[in-house]
């Protein structure tokens, strides 16, 4: 059974490839995401009582000097990590799993601040592995052989608890050679439509492009989509890029994954490790995995980022800031990894709590999730905090199905984000005593698109 869901994705991905949709997600918009708004069948989603929660909840009760972290079994029940046999026994009166262990979160803490104070070395990632308890420290081709015998040494000072192996490909920020968002920074996956109250934002990855960046809805620069108004990378990596019109309009809760299809999103929450997850990427498509490990810190050439999630779910370049969910509740967006969807690699999220916390949005829902009647429309799209729906980790699956089509019959996400009547009247000439203002804006827009179409002009042939 297991066997043919994933050969169900594959085969997805397959025709997403081919149809050149968004799956990059919530770019949903007046301009991104078709207008006609999904049926209210969103599965409802359980907020206690999931392995998750317990899990997380016995490490908050015994503090981490008795724990080392917790997961999700094979068989679907919580298991946490406990340094004494009382610690144990109060995890399995919970009727959890208990794995008595040498070290604890404090010491796997520690380790990590010891490896992230010595030199930084580009190409190297570490991360607490909660289920063999150690730190996994990893090291990219890039990676010479004096730095790795650095690393090494370093290593061996912390204690044998650090295992340290060589990887295969190139940690990198999955940036270029996508489509759907594009501008002289790079090409991007859009992640999640998020809103402070007053605008709507696509919530992205930050390495995708510095604050000020303009971005295109096609690869002419004739459709602006929005501007970058803030951005943080490294250290983190993610960015919200403002829509032109303000508005993300109908659809906004969306996650498209192919085939004229998409995923509600339905709120937000953190993973936990053995949680089964889904990305969605305008190169690869849709995939899932598990999550490996949380807290994880990247090295990137470009820079260092701390607190990511760490998945075997595949990426590829230009899957940058593409969802990551389950369940229909928002994880995090692509931030980079290794290797590809042929081969297989390691990739690594933002946790989108954090990012919305950092930039003080809220993630669009329905109304319906937002905490409307039961059976009210879904639409308008209205905001939900992070928390928001919870995650069924032993059971997890892409989340409810919604048809992504446009107001015309079969008109598809890609037709609607090209039609040139979705232009936000940004881009509307306004005369009268505007005049000026209107002009200057024009002309540092056409510089922009100008820009834009040098930059790529070897890229579209």
């Amino acid at each position: 059974m297991r066997h043919a869901r994933r050969r169900v994705v594959r085969r997805v991905t397959r025709l997403a490839a081919v149809g050149g949709l968004l799956l990059g997600g919530a770019m949903v918009a007046q301009a991104a995401m078709a207008s006609e708004t999904p049926p209210a069948s969103a599965r409802t989603l359980s907020s206690a009582g999931t392995a998750g929660d317990t899990g997380a909840a016995l490490v908050a009760k015994l503090g981490t000097a008795r724990t080392a972290g917790s997961w999700i079994g094979g068989d679907g029940r919580p298991v946490v990590a406990v340094t004494d046999a009382q610690a144990a026994q109060t995890v399995r009166r919970a009727g959890a799993e208990a794995k008595v262990v040498s070290h604890s979160m404090n010491e796997l803490k520690s380790a990590t601040a010891t490896l992230r104070s010595a030199p930084r070395v580009a190409g190297t990632a570490w991360s607490m592995d909660y289920r063999t308890n150690r730190v996994v420290v990893q090291a990219d081709r890039t990676v010479s052989a004096d730095d790795w015998s650095r690393m090494t040494q370093v290593a061996a000072r912390i204690g044998t608890f650090v295992h340290m192996e060589r990887t295969n490909g190139k940690f990198t920020p999955r940036l270029n050679g996508a489509q759907p968002i594009l501008s002289t920074g790079g090409r991007c996956s859009a992640g999640f439509n998020v809103s402070n109250g007053q605008s709507d934002f696509i919530l992205t990855a930050g390495h995708c492009g510095p604050a000020g960046s303009i971005w295109f809805a096609d690869n002419q620069g004739n459709q602006q989509l929005g501007k970058t108004v803030s951005s943080n990378f490294p250290g983190n990596d993610f960015s919200l890029v403002q829509y032109n019109s303000g508005k993300a309009g109908d659809g906004a809760d969306v996650v498209a994954i192919g085939g004229g299809k998409g995923v509600r999103i339905t709120g937000a929450a953190d993973p936990t490790v053995g949680q089964r997850v889904f990305r969605s990427g305008s190169t690869s498509g849709l995939h899932d995995g598990q999550v490996t490990g949380l807290n994880s810190t990247v090295n990137y050439p470009e820079g260092t980022v701390t607190g990511l999630i760490e998945t075997n779910v595949c990426a590829e370049p230009g899957d940058s800031g593409g969802p990551l969910f389950s369940e229909g509740v928002a994880l995090g967006v692509t931030s980079g990894g290794n290797g590809d969807c042929t081969t297989g690699g390691t990739t690594f999220f933002q946790p989108i709590t954090k990012a919305m916390a950092a930039l003080n949005v809220r993630l669009l829902v329905s109304a319906q999730n937002a905490g409307g009647a039961q059976g009210a429309a879904p639409s308008p799209a209205q905001s939900a905090p992070a928390g928001q729906g919870a995650v069924a980790p032993s059971a997890a699956s892409p989340g409810s199905s919604a048809p992504v089509t446009g107001t015309a019959q079969g008109e598809t996400l890609l037709a609607r984000l090209t039609d040139t009547r979705n232009v936000g009247p940004g881009l509307l000439v306004i005369a009268g005593s505007l005049i000026a203002l209107v002009a200057t804006r024009y002309f540092r827009a056409e510089q922009d698109r100008k820009a834009y179409q040098r930059y790529y002009s070897a890229t579209w042939g």
